[in-house]
């Protein structure tokens, strides 16, 4: 069975849950799709977590808490959140491989760095096997590929990272694991019993936009 995971470097949930990827069914193979989250926010008309005052410190504080629980090394960047474009860049460039993947989120989230420094771009780039950083992020192929990757995420109803999509269904945040694995053991779960009443229940009220 095939799966594909949209992320942003930007989210530590998203380091999070690469790091649980040991628990993801034997013979998954995952695509990994690296896009914007400001780009989704933005489709959808969201706020992020950290444009929130107090939503953003629970964010901080509860992944600091899941790593802890999971034993997952966590040290988080100067400043969050930052611009992740010119990383994103570099791992599509380079090819978003599992690799690749890892290097990234780790500079960022294991080592703490501040990706945006020149020094830990550089050694991004060096990691990634990009001999030409600079050419790499001006490069419209590049910058085509990335919006291209978000463009197909909010197609797919992907709202925000990290996304799992297997079988047609979307499994949404660092703790989704067990709730996808239950649906590739049985791809009818949904479809049965309460799942499946919720699936059209009516809203008896909409807040009214702004």
């Amino acid at each position: 069975m095939r799966a594909t995971w949209y992320f942003d470097l930007i989210s530590p949930y998203a380091y999070l849950h690469l790091r649980q990827f040991d628990r993801l069914p034997a013979g998954l193979e995952v695509e990994y799709v690296p896009v914007l989250f400001a780009g989704l926010l933005k489709a959808h008309g969201h706020k992020g977590p950290a444009e929130i005052p107090e939503k953003r410190r629970h964010t901080y504080r509860n992944c600091v808490w899941l790593a802890h629980q999971h034993g997952i090394a966590l040290r988080f960047p100067p400043a969050h959140p930052f611009n992740p474009l010119h990383a994103l860049r570099l791992l599509v460039a380079a090819g978003a491989t599992p690799d690749h993947v890892d290097a990234a989120f780790s500079a960022i989230w294991e080592r703490g760095e501040d990706i945006n420094a020149p020094a830990s771009l550089a050694a991004l780039a060096a990691r990634l096997g990009v001999a030409d950083p600079q050419a790499a992020l001006a490069a419209p192929a590049v910058k085509a590929a990335l919006a291209a990757n978000t463009e197909r995420a909010i197609a797919r109803g992907v709202y925000g990272v990290p996304t799992f999509e297997v079988g047609g269904e979307l499994f949404w945040g660092a703790d989704s694991l067990d709730m996808m694995r239950a649906f590739i053991a049985d791809p009818a779960l949904f479809g049965q019993g309460e799942y499946a009443r919720v699936d059209c229940l009516p809203a008896a009220a909409m807040r009214k936009e702004a």
